[in-house]
C-alpha cells in the first residue's frame, strides 16, 4: 500500500519532462493499486477471528532500543486505508480531467502520490516514531500541493503559513513522544495499552499528571494537522491549492490524522479525565467557530474550509467521549470522506464551468447547465446537514446522542452548530444552482467531462447509504472493538429522540433563513458591509489578527532586540577588544625602525634606567 505510490512519485519526480505524457495516468494507476492492496488486506481481516484481528509487521530495526520500523493491520488503520486509497483514487481520476490543461501536471501527481503514501504511514505505522515521519510527509506533500502554483504569491503565502503553523503542532506531538518513551520505555501502540496505562499509574512509576501532559500535548499535535482551536488559521488559507488538493486535504487525508491522533491514543485520554475532556471542549468550540465562519464565506471553497474545520471538531467531539464515541468519531470521518469530497470536487466543477470564478455571488441558476454536478453537490449537502437516512444522518445525530449522555451542555452546543450548519450550507446551494443567473459577461457554463463527474456521482452513492451501513446494528462499532475496545453497552441508533428531534428542527429553521436570505430574495453581485458579527465571520474570527498580535509582533521585537544585543553587544565587545589590540599593536611597531643606532640607543637608556634603579634601592 505504502510502496506503490511511493514509487509512483519517485518515477514522476526523477523522470522529470520524459513522463509528461503519461505521468497522471501512472499516477491514477499507483493509487489504484494501493486501492486493490487495501481491499485484499481488508477482506483478509475479515476472515480472521475478533480476536486475531490485529497483526503486526516488522520491517526492519529502525532506532536500536528505542523503535522499530515496522506496520499494524488492524480495524482502525485499516478503515483509514481504505479511505485514503479509495477516495484519494477518485481524486486523483477527477484530477486527470481538472488539471488536464496544466504544463505541470505530471509534477501535481508526483505530489498526490507522495501524500497518498505519506498519509498511509501515518494510520499504518504500528509505533509514535514512525508514524511521526508519516506525520511530517504529510506535512511536506501538503506544502508542496497547497503551494503547487508557485507563480501566485497568495499560493505561496498559503504554503507557508500551513507549513508552519503545523509545526507548532509538531513540536507538541514530539514532546509527547520524548515523554512516552522516557515514561513507559516504549513507544509501539501494542506496548500502550489502557492496562498497561492504568497499571503504570496504580503502580507509581507513572503519575495521573504525566498522563495528563501526555493527552494534552497529543492534543496539540491533533490540532494543528486537523486546525482544531487554536490552530485552525491555516485551513482557509490552503484553498489557494488547486481544488483537488482541497477535496484530499480536507476529506480523505491530512484533517483527517488529529482524530486518527487521538483515537489511536485513547488509552492516554482514557486514563486522564483532564484531558478526554479539554478534547471535548476544543471540538465543540472549533465545531461552532468553522460553522459561524461558513456563514459569512462568500468563496466557495473557503466555505467548504469553514464546513470542514466544523465537521472534524465533531469528530473530535465524539473522540473525547470514549469508545462509543470513538466508533461514531471514526464513523462520520469516513463518510464525511464521501460528501466533503463529493462536494469539494463539485465546486471544483463549477470553477471549471465559470472560468475559475469562486465568488458564490457570480453563480445562481446553475442547476440549469450542470445538472449532474448540481444534483451530487445537493446529495452531499443534505449528508452533511443530516437530512434523514442519509450518511451524516447517521454518524453526526451518534455523535450528538451520545454527548448529551456525557455532558447535557456539549451535547446541546453540538445541536446548535448543527443548526448553523442547515443555514450556511443552504445558503451554499441557493447562491450556486438556484436563483437568478449572476454571470459575467464572458461565462459559459457547462457541464464537466464524465472523468470529472463519474466520481462525483460514485462519492454521492456513498454520501447516501454509507451512514446507515456503519451504524445499525453497530456493525462498525463491533468492527473497530479489537482495536479501540468496546463499550460496555452497545448503544442503539434512536431514529426518534429528544436530540435528533431538536436538531432537525434547527436545521430546517437554518434552511429556512437561508431560503428566506439567498433563496427568495435577490443576491447582491457586491457583498453588503453587514454587522460586527459577518465583519467577525469573514476575518475568521480575527485568528490572524489574535496571533499577529500575541505571537507575531512580540516575535518580531523580540527578533530585532536580538539582532542589536547580538551586533552592538557581543559582535561589539569581540570587535572593540579586537579594534583595541590592533590599535595597540600599530603604535608598539612604530618604535621599530630597523636603525642599528635606534636600538643601540634604546639599549643604553634601558642600562642606564637598571643602573639608576640599582643604585637608588641600594642606597635605601
Amino acid at each position: 500500500m505504502i510502496a506503490l505510490p511511493l514509487l509512483g512519485a519517485a518515477i514522476l519526480l526523477l523522470g522529470g519532462r520524459r513522463t509528461d505524457r503519461w505521468g497522471h495516468l501512472l499516477g491514477v494507476a499507483m493509487s489504484l493499486a494501493a486501492f486493490v492492496v487495501a481491499v485484499v488486506s481488508f477482506v483478509e481481516i475479515l476472515g480472521l477471528p475478533e480476536s486475531e484481528r490485529r497483526r503486526g509487521i516488522e520491517l526492519y530495526q529502525f532506532i536500536p532500543g528505542i523503535a522499530d520500523m515496522g506496520l499494524l493491520i488492524d480495524p482502525l488503520s485499516i478503515s483509514f486505508a481504505l479511505l485514503i486509497t479509495g477516495v484519494g483514487s477518485l481524486i486523483h481520476i477527477y484530477s486527470v480531467g481538472y488539471m488536464s490543461h496544466d504544463p505541470d501536471r505530471r509534477r501535481f501527481f508526483a505530489y498526490l502520490n507522495l501524500f497518498v503514501a505519506a498519509m498511509l504511514l501515518l494510520v499504518l505505522a504500528d509505533n509514535y516514531v514512525a508514524l511521526f515521519i508519516g506525520w511530517e510527509g504529510v506535512g511536506l506533500a501538503s506544502y508542496l500541493l497547497i503551494g503547487f502554483w508557485q507563480f501566485k504569491p497568495t499560493a505561496a503565502a498559503a504554503a507557508k503559513k500551513a507549513f508552519i503553523v503545523n509545526r507548532v503542532g509538531d513540536f507538541g506531538l514530539l514532546i509527547a513522544i520524548f515523554t512516552v518513551w522516557t515514561t513507559f520505555g516504549s513507544v509501539a501502540f501494542g506496548d500502550l495499552s489502557g492496562a498497561t496505562v492504568s497499571g503504570a499509574i496504580d503502580s507509581g512509576s507513572a503519575s495521573q499528571g504525566t498522563i495528563t501532559a501526555i493527552g494534552l500535548l497529543l492534543l496539540l499535535g491533533a490540532c494543528g494537522k486537523s486546525a482544531q482551536l487554536p490552530l485552525q488559521s491555516w485551513l482557509l488559507d490552503a484553498m489557494e491549492g488547486p481544488t483537488p488538493v482541497s477535496a484530499l486535504i480536507h476529506a480523505a487525508t491530512m484533517v483527517t490524522a488529529g482524530v486518527y491522533l487521538v483515537v489511536r491514543s485513547g488509552a492516554f485520554f482514557e486514563a486522564a479525565p483532564t484531558a478526554q475532556l479539554v478534547v471535548t471542549i476544543v471540538g465543540v468550540a472549533t465545531l461552532l467557530a468553522g460553522a459561524i465562519i461558513g456563514c459569512a464565506k462568500d468563496d466557495i471553497k473557503k466555505g467548504l474550509a469553514g464546513s470542514t474545520m466544523s465537521q472534524i471538531g465533531y469528530m473530535m467531539l465524539g473522540a473525547g467521549l470514549g469508545p462509543v464515541g470513538y466508533a461514531f468519531a471514526i464513523a462520520h470521518l469516513i463518510t464525511h470522506g464521501f460528501f466533503k469530497a463529493n462536494m469539494f470536487l463539485g465546486a471544483g466543477s463549477v470553477m471549471h464551468a465559470m472560468n475559475d470564478e469562486v465568488d458564490m455571488r457570480r453563480y445562481g441558476g446553475l442547476f440549469s447547465v450542470m445538472k449532474v454536478t448540481a444534483v451530487t453537490f445537493i446529495i452531499g449537502y443534505l449528508a452533511i446537514i443530516g437530512f434523514p437516512l442519509l450518511s451524516g444522518y447517521f454518524t453526526k445525530d451518534g455523535i450528538i446522542e451520545t454527548a448529551m449522555e456525557h455532558n447535557q451542555i456539549l451535547g446541546w452546543l453540538a445541536v446548535v452548530g448543527a443548526g448553523i450548519t442547515g443555514f450556511y450550507m443552504s445558503r451554499m446551494i441557493f447562491m450556486t444552482f438556484f436563483g437568478k443567473k449572476r454571470w459575467a459577461d464572458d461565462a459559459h457554463p457547462h457541464e464537466s467531462p464524465s472523468v470529472m463527474t463519474v466520481p462525483l456521482v460514485i462519492l454521492s452513492i456513498g454520501s447516501i447509504f454509507l451512514g446507515a451501513f456503519l451504524i445499525l446494528d453497530n456493525r462498525f462499532m463491533k468492527f473497530l472493538a479489537p482495536a479501540v475496545g468496546a463499550p460496555e453497552e452497545l448503544p442503539t441508533f434512536h431514529f426518534v429522540s429528544t436530540a435528533g428531534l431538536a436538531t432537525l428542527a434547527l436545521v430546517a429553521v437554518g434552511a429556512a433563513f437561508a431560503w428566506f436570505r439567498y433563496g427568495a430574495a435577490e443576491v447582491p453581485q457586491v457583498a453588503p458591509r453587514g454587522s460586527f458579527l459577518t465583519t467577525f465571520a469573514r476575518r475568521d474570527l480575527y485568528g490572524d489578527a489574535l496571533n499577529e498580535t500575541l505571537f507575531m509582533r512580540p516575535g518580531q521585537w523580540l527578533a530585532r532586540i536580538a539582532v542589536f544585543v547580538d551586533n552592538r553587544g557581543i559582535d561589539g565587545l569581540v570587535n572593540g577588544l579586537a579594534a583595541t589590540i590592533g590599535g595597540t599593536s600599530g603604535r608598539l611597531r612604530r618604535i621599530q625602525t630597523g636603525y642599528v643606532r635606534s636600538y643601540a640607543l634604546s639599549i643604553l637608556f634601558g642600562a642606564a634606567v637598571v643602573v639608576g634603579a640599582l643604585l637608588y634601592v641600594g642606597n635605601m
